[in-house]
């Protein structure tokens, strides 16, 4: 582990009182682990210690991770974020960062609005990124959340790989009550993996940078196949009740255009026969709207696996391109 780094976190734990933490309860997890960093990583176990010494366990993390917005019906979460206000906020964040946006389009294939939507749905551009301590929220749910601890537990390896690597001290970082950073909401895991240095500057800071945070987004996509120029989602209408059958659990497309077709859905002409879609049903109040999904709807379901989202991304997208080419020429 990096000297400095050991140094800042016994400092930093030196100064936390005991009476004001939270303590971990399941100890032996924590030394488990805590093992396995230093076996595996060969981090340093006194400053790990002293490192959970600080960490504080907060109730209110598991009672938000219980109501996801993603369990509400479409009508309700589409008012969250197609709204006038985070539309215009889109055209603003675009016209700021026109340039970096132009070039990383270039560069990766992704849309700029799609790229400006992700960050716009993930925290208003910028503006909400989270108000909990990283290892605050990751250590709650991998340590006192046994529902999902396994994946929170592999995260909060991934957080202190990253700060390791990133020299940054692992009490500093802020997110969401899931551990998600900075302005596209990453975990660690995906901050490790996908991340981007858009200037070259040996830096990939996600709290304050757009271009690297436009870059990320972007890179996050191609990494995940997205298909340049393809679209992504198509309103569909159907006869009778034969397309119940393709109503199926997933979000991968799992059946072609053709054998929609032969259950009553019409699909738009510009979409081949062969093609591979996904059929999704999005409740409103009165009925319930039908989409097929391409493969790139499907990718939009790798950065959050809710179809909810990847739809909410698509038609905030739609919308501030709307207004931004208006903008444009006028």
């Amino acid at each position: 582990m990096h000297k400095l780094l050991i140094a800042s976190l016994i400092f930093l734990s030196s100064l936390a009182s005991p009476l004001a933490l939270a303590e971990i309860k399941d100890q032996v997890a924590v030394q488990k682990f805590i093992g396995k960093m230093v076996d595996q990583h060969q981090f340093e176990p006194d400053a790990l210690a002293k490192l959970f010494q600080s960490v504080e366990i907060k109730p209110n993390i598991i009672a938000a991770m219980t109501r996801p917005a993603e369990g509400m019906p479409w009508y309700k979460y589409r008012k969250i974020f197609i709204r006038d206000s985070r539309i215009q906020g889109g055209v603003k964040f675009w016209q700021t960062n026109r340039t970096s946006l132009e070039l990383t389009a270039q560069r990766y294939g992704v849309p700029e609005e799609v790229i400006v939507a992700i960050i716009g749905v993930e925290t208003l551009y910028g503006e909400r990124t989270g108000g909990h301590r990283v290892i605050d929220a990751l250590a709650t749910l991998a340590f006192d959340y046994p529902k999902r601890s396994k994946f929170f537990i592999s995260e909060l390896e991934h957080f202190l790989l990253l700060c390791r690597e990133e020299q940054m001290n692992p009490l500093d970082p802020v997110g969401s009550y899931a551990g998600a950073m900075g302005m596209p909401q990453f975990m660690p895991s995906s901050y490790r993996h996908y991340s981007a240095d858009f200037e070259g500057d040996m830096k990939r800071d996600i709290w304050h940078n757009p271009a690297d945070t436009i870059a990320s987004v972007a890179n996050y996509f191609a990494l995940h196949k997205w298909q340049t120029g393809q679209g992504i989602a198509f309103v569909v209408q159907a006869n009778g009740d034969k397309y119940k059958q393709a109503l199926t659990k997933g979000l991968s497309p799992d059946i072609t255009v053709k054998q929609l077709q032969n259950l009553g859905v019409q699909v738009p002409k510009q979409v081949s026969e062969q093609t591979r879609v996904k059929l999704l049903s999005f409740e409103q109040e009165h009925g319930d709207d039908l989409w097929v999904g391409l493969d790139n709807f499907y990718v939009i379901t790798r950065y959050n696996h809710s179809p909810l989202y990847a739809m909410a991304v698509f038609q905030l997208s739609a919308a501030i391109k709307q207004q931004y080419m208006r903008a444009n020429h006028e």
